[in-house]
């Protein structure tokens, strides 16, 4: 199977969100599940204070999971404050492939740029 059961990705760092753009800066985490069955997921996330170890999520048969790190809550997590740094583990139960992408809108120009993790 293509993928890892361990990704890590130590480049987390919200953007500051300014009024004025039309476009959201942000931060994804993209979950591919080639899979023939569900995959449990476990995602921490570290930064200056204690971790905030398993938080559970599923990635349904064959789909991709998209999660936006600026609407953490939405998917059981706490809050990821901006303009702090953050990395996150990702922990399955099956291979999987993973991928973070950023969109910096604090610019002009805007910045996307997208990164596999490291795994093992």
């Amino acid at each position: 199977m293509a993928g890892a059961k361990t990704w890590y990705f130590p480049d987390g760092y919200l953007p500051e969100k300014l009024g004025n753009s039309r476009i959201e800066a942000r931060e994804a985490l993209m979950l591919l599940n080639i899979n023939t069955k569900p995959v449990e997921v476990l995602l921490d996330f570290f930064e200056d204070r204690d971790p905030v170890l398993g938080v559970p999520i599923t990635i349904g048969a064959e789909r991709v999971l998209c999660l936006r790190m600026d609407k953490a809550p939405e998917f059981g997590s706490p809050a990821i404050r901006a303009l702090v740094p953050y990395a996150l583990r990702v922990r399955l139960d099956r291979e999987i492939i993973a991928q973070f992408g950023r969109l910096d809108a604090t610019q002009d120009n805007l910045a996307y740029y997208s990164s596999m993790g490291f795994n093992d």
